[in-house]
């Protein structure tokens, strides 16, 4: 099967501290259309800095429960060094959510391009944050 755009996503939660807000947000695009998640690890790096991860299946209950609707079709890609690489920079007692996911609202626009021999040569997500700061700075030049 065919695959539209595949983005990796890693979102750190300091001290542990997750409220569920995002599984909401995250039916929300699947439902839409807008995308498809492919994989997912949910990662821990204890006061020793030890990273341990879990996949979708080894979630407890719980978790396992929330995110089972969210979670179709999970391809198992990413793994355990994976997760120790992508955390390297994560603090002690932290934990993140490393997702990978189709863009699914991009796949017909990615085929059109592969079907007409184009070359994707750059496709990069800006952080919103960069973007918050940019415009804070033009608005501040601008007054």
């Amino acid at each position: 099967m065919p695959f539209g755009p595949i983005e990796l996503l890693v979102v750190k939660f300091p001290d542990n501290q997750f409220n569920g807000e995002i599984i909401p947000a995250m039916q929300e695009l699947i439902d839409h259309g807008t995308i498809r998640v492919v994989d997912i690890l949910f990662v821990t790096k204890d006061a020793d800095g030890v990273v341990t991860e879990q996949e979708f299946g080894d979630l407890v209950d719980d978790l396992y429960t929330a995110y089972d609707p969210v979670v179709d079709d999970v391809n198992g890609l990413l793994t355990h060094e994976d997760a120790e690489q992508l955390t390297a920079t994560l603090e002690p007692n932290s934990s993140a959510g490393i997702m990978l996911f189709e863009n699914v609202w991009a796949k017909r626009f990615a085929d059109a391009v592969a079907n007409a021999n184009g070359e994707v040569v750059l496709n990069e997500r800006i952080p919103r944050i960069v973007i918050e700061e940019l415009v804070a700075a033009y608005d501040e030049a601008s007054a």
